[in-house]
């Protein structure tokens, strides 16, 4: 450890460029990685929904979906605005009632209970496929050209309308609290260090390691929007702890030596031999995340992980020379500490152990029963703002047409009609299904099939598959929607065991019934990695107990106040905030 403190104080001009070039490369692969903000494609490949899905791009070039909200336009203006939108290279499919009855046909014509599907008042509705995946950067592209095309008297819903708003506002707000949480760290930094210059120095260290996390995720292909949004601020939490003992290791050795280039090869070598047991506990934790169903957790891990090990090396490289070259400047802004020692909270510890210990059982139970019953919501459109153009489309299209998720529905196309519209009644009759929609119901209406347009055919029906839509007024990843898709599985299956149920109320549902699996195992497998590592590193069995029931009593603590203030979280609430203190307390 001396040889390699020795060896970073001598080259420390060195290393400064080094560090400094590599910033170059670390921009560069932070703006070619690319952000995906679409939660959904991270569940496993195996998923029957998923297939579904792949099913829908492959078979019918339905990558993704959108329902545009038309209001106070003529039947004229709407055929004008499809030809429009067809003209867009994404787009696959555009029909609409328009499509069927023609600019010489009345409304009132129209049999009652398909009008009523797609007429409110003076507002209808128009599908719209396009070829590529809902989060692609062409169909977020597309999307955002079809809102310069129209004016305010449409309004586009869909999940794609809803990651694009979700981006640009992560976007524009990632910055602001980033800056925030810089600010808030100097700021304690400033009262607990006794130089105004070092904790500038700590935090250039550990933005330099930000910078070389984030530009090397481009190796990774994509990070999710998620992972973007919390990576900074968790490294900056979890290794500036390694920054702070650094320098107070340096300033202790300077009081017994005037060498600084001797003080702080020595205090590297500790720093070195103290955060390796804490730094290789939190990889570990990271790294259990990969073993997710859901790869959200592998994304979120690894990032950590690697942002962790980066920032360790940023500490006993980078920042050592930074120290020693500014050391001028940091002695002449030396001062006062201005935090106080907390002697007095050290000395009421040991005086009433036993006392805290009995505190700590009473609150156990009340602080776990909480954390097993804090409400959790798995639709994170819900934290989205309300005027929000994608918000605002979802809350009309639900208001005005009961559409407020939608299930597709791919069957056999030698399943005969006879079937398909006794299945469909069957699942019509299911609480919260507002109504279905398949060829088989259209044709057996009073509309003939000649009279239908082949775009809105080829929605419905292929060599291989029909398609059916079933729209349902529950709202996406809750209890009422979940039994619901179970439901209409089990119906599906007695007319086809191949039968398909796909669209985002089942990606939802297999998104709560994963997840929730996933986070009970993993952490079952973090503490216990935790633990072994911890039980190495400190020589003993019954600390490492002590230390993770403390970190663990926290938690329950934290995660369990919302029960109490009847707050919901968020479900990715329970994976950061669990990741953060098991990972970062030990």
């Amino acid at each position: 450890m001396q040889k390699f403190g020795n060896f970073i104080c001598k080259h420390r001009k060195l290393i400064l460029v080094l560090a400094l070039l590599l910033l170059i490369p670390s921009v560069i692969g932070m703006k070619a990685t690319k952000i995906n903000y679409d939660i959904l494609v991270y569940l496993p490949d195996d998923v029957e929904t998923i297939q579904g899905e792949n099913i829908l791009s492959k078979d019918f070039d339905m990558g993704a979906f959108s329902v545009v909200i038309l209001e106070d336009m003529s039947t004229k203006d709407i055929l004008s605005l499809e030809e429009k939108f067809k003209e867009i290279e994404n787009v696959e499919k555009v029909v609409s009632m328009a499509d069927v009855i023609g600019t010489n046909v009345p409304i009132e014509m129209i049999p009652t209970d398909l009008k009523d599907k797609f007429y409110q008042g003076n507002s209808t509705i128009m599908l719209v496929t396009f070829k590529e995946p809902i989060s692609s950067d062409m169909t977020m592209q597309t999307v955002e050209t079809l809102r310069e095309i129209t004016d305010e008297h449409c309004k586009i819903s869909g999940m794609t309308a809803t990651i694009l708003d979700t981006r640009d506002l992560s976007d524009s707000e990632i910055v602001v609290y980033v800056v925030i949480a810089v600010v808030l760290c100097l700021l304690v930094l400033e009262l607990a260090l006794d130089s105004y210059v070092a904790p500038i120095l700590l935090l250039l260290n550990i933005g330099i390691a930000i910078l070389y996390n984030m530009g090397s995720n481009v190796f990774l292909g994509q990070t999710s929007y998620i992972t973007k949004a919390i990576s900074a601020v968790l490294q900056l939490g979890v290794t500036m702890d390694f920054a702070i003992f650094l320098y107070h290791s340096y300033m202790q050795e300077r009081e017994h030596t005037h060498d600084k280039d001797s003080a702080m090869a020595v205090a590297i070598g500790k720093t070195l031999l103290s955060v390796v047991g804490s730094s290789l506990t939190t990889i570990a934790g990271f790294l259990a995340l990969c073993s997710m169903n859901l790869t959200l957790g592998k994304d979120i891990g690894l990032v950590m992980a690697k942002g962790v090990l980066l920032g360790v090396i940023c500490v006993v490289t980078i920042l050592p020379a930074m120290i020693l070259e500014l050391h001028g400047l940091i002695e002449k802004t030396k001062h006062k500490e201005f935090l106080p020692k907390f002697n007095g909270v050290k000395s009421f510890v040991m005086k009433h152990y036993k006392w805290i210990i009995v505190v700590f059982c009473i609150l156990l139970p009340i602080a776990f029963y909480g954390y097993q019953n804090t409400d959790i919501y798995y639709n994170l459109d819900k934290s989205l703002p309300s005027d929000l153009a994608s918000v605002s489309a979802n809350d009309e299209l639900k208001e005005k047409f009961n559409m407020v998720s939608m299930e597709l529905l791919l069957i056999d196309k030698d399943v005969p009609d006879y079937e398909m519209n006794a299945m469909l009644k069957e699942i019509e009759s299911l609480d919260g299904v507002e109504w279905t929609l398949s060829a088989s119901k259209i044709t057996g209406s009073s509309i003939p099939k000649e009279l239908l347009p082949a775009d809105l055919l080829a929605i419905f029906q292929n060599d291989s598959y029909q398609l059916a839509l079933i729209n349902s007024k529950y709202e996406m990843a809750t209890d009422e929607l979940n039994e619901q898709v179970t439901k209409v599985n089990e119906i599906i299956k007695r007319y086809d065991e191949n039968a398909i149920l796909a669209g985002e109320g089942p990606l939802m549902k297999d998104l709560v019934e994963i997840s929730n699996h996933d986070f009970n195992s993993v952490n079952t497998v973090s503490i216990g990695i935790i633990f072994l590592i911890m039980i190495m590193v400190l020589k003993s069995i019954s600390l490492p107990i002590i230390l993770i029931v403390g970190i663990e009593f926290a938690i329950f603590i934290n995660m369990g106040i919302p029960y109490y203030t009847n707050t919901i979280l968020p479900f990715i609430a329970s994976i950061v905030i669990g990741t953060i203190q098991l990972r970062c307390n030990n």
